[in-house]
This record gives C-alpha cells, sequence and structure tokens, in this order.
C-alpha cells in the first residue's frame, strides 16, 4: 500500500485527497495516451483512486488496464451511454435498491426475465453493468435460457471477468445469484478461471429458496417484497432508475466518445 494512502471515508474535497488526486493527475498525463483519455477532472480520478482504496500506484494501473481494455474492447466500450440501452432499461432489467447496505453501498438488481436475447445481445446487456461504481449485486437469474447462455462465448467471459478484476474502476463488494437453474453452471465455470479467489468468495449463490438466505446479507427494510423484503417494488425501482441514469446523461452529454471515458451517470454513484 503507498505510503501516502488516504482513508477511504475522507471527503472527495479534503487535503488528503485532494493531493492524492493531483499526484495520479501528473502520473497519468506523464504515461497514458491521451488519444484515448482526455478527462483528468478530479471526479475522474476520485473514481479509480476509491476502487483502489485511494494507493495512487495502484490506481495508476488501474487506469492503464482500463486503457487498454478500452482499446481491445471497442464493441463495448464504444458506447456506454444510457441512451444506447434505453429500450433495456425501460424494459425493468436494471434497477438501484433505494436505500443502501450496512457498509454504504448501493445494492443493484438485474432481471434476466426482462432480457430478450432475440432483441438484446450479451454485449448490449453487459452495458448496463457498467453504469455503477460501487458493486453489490442481486442476480434474478429466473427466465434464463439456453438462448441466453449460447450469447456468453470465452472472449466475452474473459472481458467480463477482467471488468470485474482489473479493467474498470469499481469495486466489487458481493455478488448474489438468486433463481439460477441447474444449466446456469456452465456459463459460470466459463467466467470462474478468470477471477481471483477473493472474488470467487464474493459470490453467493442462493437458488430458488432465497428469501431466508438473502436475510443473512440485506436488512429485510432494504429488499423489495418479490424477494422477501418490506421495501418498494421492484417495478417502481427499475424506472426510477432508468430516468435517473438518462436525466444524468442529458446533464452531461458527453459520454459516447473514447475522449470521455466514464459514463455521465457514474457520477451519480
Amino acid at each position: 500500500m503507498n505510503s501516502g494512502s488516504v482513508d477511504l471515508l475522507s471527503p472527495d474535497d479534503s487535503f488528503l485527497v485532494r493531493s492524492s488526486v493531483v499526484r495520479l493527475r501528473l502520473r497519468a498525463q506523464a504515461e497514458l495516451d491521451p488519444l484515448h483519455i482526455l478527462d483528468f477532472s478530479d471526479g475522474f480520478l476520485i473514481k479509480f483512486l476509491r476502487a483502489r482504496d485511494m494507493d495512487v500506484e495502484l490506481s495508476l494501473k488501474l487506469m492503464l488496464n482500463y486503457q487498454r481494455w478500452r482499446r481491445e474492447s471497442p464493441e463495448i466500450s464504444g458506447c456506454l451511454s444510457p441512451r444506447s440501452v434505453s429500450a433495456l432499461l425501460d424494459n425493468g432489467y436494471h434497477g438501484v435498491l433505494p436505500l443502501r447496505d450496512h457498509s454504504g453501498c448501493r445494492v443493484l438488481v438485474y432481471r434476466i426475465c426482462r432480457w430478450n436475447p432475440k432483441d438484446w445481445t450479451a454485449i448490449q446487456v453487459f452495458r448496463v453493468s457498467l453504469m455503477t461504481s460501487e458493486v453489490i449485486v442481486i442476480f434474478d437469474l429466473e427466465g434464463w435460457s439456453f438462448s441466453h447462455a449460447l450469447q456468453i462465448n470465452p472472449s466475452l467471459a474473459r472481458k467480463i471477468s477482467s471488468v470485474l478484476v482489473d479493467s474498470f474502476p469499481l469495486k466489487v463488494k458481493a455478488i448474489h445469484l438468486i433463481n439460477e437453474p441447474i444449466f446456469f453452471g456452465p456459463v459460470f465455470a466459463m467466467l470462474s478461471p478468470f477471477l481471483p479467489d477473493k472474488i470467487k468468495k464474493r459470490v453467493h449463490m442462493h437458488g430458488f429458496n432465497y428469501h431466508d438466505s438473502l436475510t443473512d446479507f440485506f436488512p429485510t427494510s432494504l429488499l423489495p417484497p418479490e424477494y422477501g423484503g418490506e421495501g418498494p417494488g421492484l417495478e417502481g425501482v427499475c424506472q426510477q432508475w432508468a430516468n435517473r441514469l438518462l436525466q444524468s446523461e442529458r446533464l452531461e452529454a458527453s459520454s459516447d466518445s473514447l475522449q470521455s471515458p466514464l459514463p455521465a451517470h457514474m457520477l451519480w454513484t
């Protein structure tokens, strides 16, 4: 750990955070390719610092990996705007629960039953996963079918795992799978070799009897009624989040180009 590391609870305008931002900006401007990353704003750099516990050296390495990932994955990174997946968002595929968990992280929900593989490719669906920076996820695999599984090939599996591990400014705190069918196993087996042990340990498979086990990790006040909780229903949650993402894009309408590397809506997380 860098001796100048900063407590994650430090506010973004604290002296320690500002000094880390200045040091990272100087290093990044010297070592990154300006043709691919021109945004060295405080908000952009803080995303990488927080993803690596404010360690400047590790944050710089993450930025280098991120730049390489964008170059190697143009079919995913070329358009990270909410507008590009607005119909999928409007269909209730993705939402963020209103309350945060005990550690202060947002809890994301993805509903496979709202993804029709005839209308949306796995690459388009994966883009939705790049719209937040702190990750505690509930993947509801109800409706998972062979047509979904056939879209996940080894190349895409590697790119997904790269985002989870070392190529995107996010922190994977936990991944909860519910309603996973038996034939989801081969897809997870395809991803597994690319994941470090620390990520594998954060994957929790709840199966079909998930109401009791989810409450071991989340208070009922946070969970929606569909998952045995007392919070707002998923339909409203998903629609509110879709509206918020699209509104954030209108406020910062530059998220499509490689020169604006992070989606505008990541600033909300």
